[in-house]
């Protein structure tokens, strides 16, 4: 009943005709210059679960490390490397230049997954050759790309 009644209200939100008998409303469907419905996003923190139930999502609060172990490896020589950094240091590795931002674990659960902010450079290239953050359980989703080394993210390290 509450999915119906939900769905129900996304689709008198969205509905382009509903916006012009109603006027311009906060929350409703407005058609932008160029001819195109603009619908806002609905600002809920709901799923259905496997019984078709609207359920509430809890959101997953994150705390911050002292720092992280990062991996890395050299492709050529297979050489392994892990290094332990402290949040704003600079370590080399082979040839490249990795910087720690930050790194975020779940509250509560240090040995959970980790996200790390990290900046890489390499010597001879002015801009870094990665910059953004890097997740410890999906490593492929937002990776180093370099034809020699490769730098992932082990976990963040705590007191």
């Amino acid at each position: 009943m509450r999915l119906a009644v939900l769905l129900a209200a996304a689709l008198t939100l969205a509905s382009p005709a509903a916006s012009a008998q109603e006027g311009t409303q906060e929350g409703a469907a407005v058609e932008g210059e160029d001819g195109f419905t603009l619908t806002p996003e609905l600002d809920l923190d709901l799923e259905i679960n496997e019984l078709g139930e609207v359920v509430e999502v809890e959101e997953e609060q994150a705390a911050a490390a002292e720092g992280a172990v990062l991996r890395g490896l050299d492709k050529v020589t297979g050489g392994l490397e892990d290094l332990e950094m402290a949040g704003g240091e600079t370590r080399a590795f082979g040839r490249l230049q990795v910087t720690l931002g930050e790194c975020r674990y779940p509250k509560g659960n240090p040995a959970g997954d980790a996200w790390a902010y990290l900046v890489i450079r390499a010597d001879t290239v002015e801009r870094p050759v990665f910059e953004g953050w890097m997740i410890a359980s999906s490593p492929a989703l937002n990776a180093l790309d370099h034809p020699r080394f490769d730098i992932w993210l082990l976990r963040c390290s705590t007191s």
